[in-house]
């Protein structure tokens, strides 16, 4: 079983490294990023910047560290405190700019379980804990906007999105994913699956029949790709994500991929494989990218989008599915500027425009630090809910090999016996009412099989006789039966 790696040593904000930082200097480190990321517009005039404490313990330093460099940057006149706003970006720094700096579970004796398996337990992947969804804060959110919103801005809106919410994700996807989106350059969408739906169908009109697909890879995706008509081509993936040389021989001129958090290897796309498919985009038709669920990483450091490095042939996707919920239908994509219009004309003629009250209510949440504040809350929530599953299975698989830890909301699960039947084992948990999906169910090419299981949507105590249930079901099918 592989062992779940240290803590955390990045950030959302700026991408920010810890493991890059030199081992001295730490608040000349923090203040020269933040003056860069001032100066290049990835941080804007009003734009938030997060508390000292919660910075602090997403770099692993001490408050005093960010203390100082707060203090330094407001000296400096680039930032300052807000009355109840937390502390914003007030301008730019002068020219010339200095350059931002820059990289086994001990087995546990199996605890009896609190609950019956024969309950029921879904560990579907891609599911959040809907119960954490900010009820009170959105209630809240929700009565204040409609108590301010102007009775005009109630009807039919603007097909892009709502300029607030736009406003608000631009400055939101610098600081975080490194994208460099002007508001104007973002369009609102029913979640990333609308995002796929609207390029799919702008890919068919130009005359393209395939689109290359990461193999293992989302059998969903797969699905809606050929529904509007696009013939779905595998490329098989490998531990530094997609081979790139198959993927040209092909002969596909667009591909949908998920870069940062590969669906469900978890593997992140690696620097020489990143280098290749962005030489790979630039004489293609379009890359869709799916940051499906970029907020959540705990054991290594975050992975800027790969829009940034090529925003003219990729089309960047998000949503709050995976952060909020699935049935806000909330989301966004960021496609190249020559696709733009084509892409709005589309999203108007399929729906009128996305509802305006969610999206100012999102946009609200963004520009309070509150949907921040969500994020790290669940997030940390995640992580407890993944180490009680994987103590479990570790100790009770030994001979397992665990995959996608380190970020996201499910893990992947093989085992060494190639020859096992993955739908098998599925349908075997099934009938004790456990819920996983087989990994072969994510493929189109051959390759060994194993499980996809989802974690974030139960308790500790549930995950725990989980995995015991599963790893006593996987022995069972995998030991061979005496003769009769």
């Amino acid at each position: 079983m592989d062992q779940v790696g240290r803590a955390a040593r990045g950030a959302d904000f700026l991408l920010l490294d810890r493991g890059a930082a030199p081992a001295r200097g730490l608040s000349d480190w923090l203040v020269t990023a933040v003056r860069a990321a001032i100066a290049d517009g990835r941080l804007v005039p009003g734009g938030r910047l997060p508390a000292t404490r919660a910075l602090a313990t997403d770099l692993a330093v001490s408050r005093g560290v960010v203390v100082e460099a707060y203090r330094r940057l407001t000296d400096e006149g680039l930032i300052g405190g807000r009355g109840g706003g937390g502390t914003v970006v007030l301008g730019q720094p002068p020219p010339p700019c200095s350059r931002a700096a820059g990289a086994e579970p001990t087995p546990a004796r199996l605890p009896r379980p609190r609950w019956s398996i024969a309950d029921g337990v879904d560990l579907s992947p891609g599911v959040p804990d809907l119960a954490a969804f900010p009820r009170a804060l959105w209630l809240r959110t929700e009565r204040a906007v409609l108590g301010d919103t102007a009775p005009e801005e109630l009807g039919y809106g603007d097909p892009r999105g709502h300029p607030r919410l736009r406003a608000a994700l631009a400055p939101w996807l610098a600081r975080t994913r490194g994208l460099r989106a002007h508001p104007d350059e973002i369009i609102v969408v029913a979640g990333v699956a609308q995002a796929m739906a609207l390029l799919a169908q702008q890919l068919r009109r130009r005359g393209v029949e395939a689109i290359a697909v990461e193999d293992p890879g989302s059998r969903g995706a797969v699905d809606e790709l050929a529904y509007w008509g696009l013939r779905p081509v595998p490329v098989p993936v490998d531990e530094h994500g997609i081979r790139v040389d198959s993927l040209a021989a092909t002969g596909a001129r667009a591909a949908f991929l998920t870069p940062a958090h590969q669906f469900p290897t978890g593997v992140v796309l690696g620097p020489h494989r990143r280098r290749e498919l962005l030489a790979w985009a630039r004489q293609a038709e379009l890359v869709v990218e799916d940051d499906y669920d970029a907020e959540y990483r705990y054991d290594r450091a975050p992975v800027p989008a790969l829009h940034a490095a090529a925003p003219d042939h990729i089309a960047y996707a998000g949503s709050t599915s995976k952060s909020l919920a699935p049935a806000l239908r909330l989301g966004w994509v960021v496609p190249p500027a020559h696709r733009y219009d084509e892409l709005v004309a589309a999203k108007h003629a399929s729906d009128l425009g996305s509802p305006t009250v969610p999206q100012l209510v999102l946009a609200r949440l963004l520009e309070s630090g509150a949907y921040d504040r969500h994020i790290r809350l669940v997030r940390a929530r995640y992580r407890a809910r993944r180490d009680a599953f994987l103590e479990v299975l570790s100790a009770a698989l030994p001979r397992a090999t665990v995959r996608g830890v380190a970020a996201g909301l499910h893990l992947l699960v093989t085992m060494p016996d190639s020859a096992a039947d993955d739908v098998a084992l599925a349908e075997a948990l099934r009938d004790v009412g456990v819920l996983v999906q087989p990994l072969s169910w994510h493929r189109q090419l051959p390759g060994p099989p194993g499980l996809v299981i989802g974690y974030a949507a139960h308790p500790p105590d549930r995950l725990r006789a989980a995995a015991a249930t599963i790893a006593e079901v996987a022995t069972s099918v995998a030991s061979p039966r005496a003769p009769a």
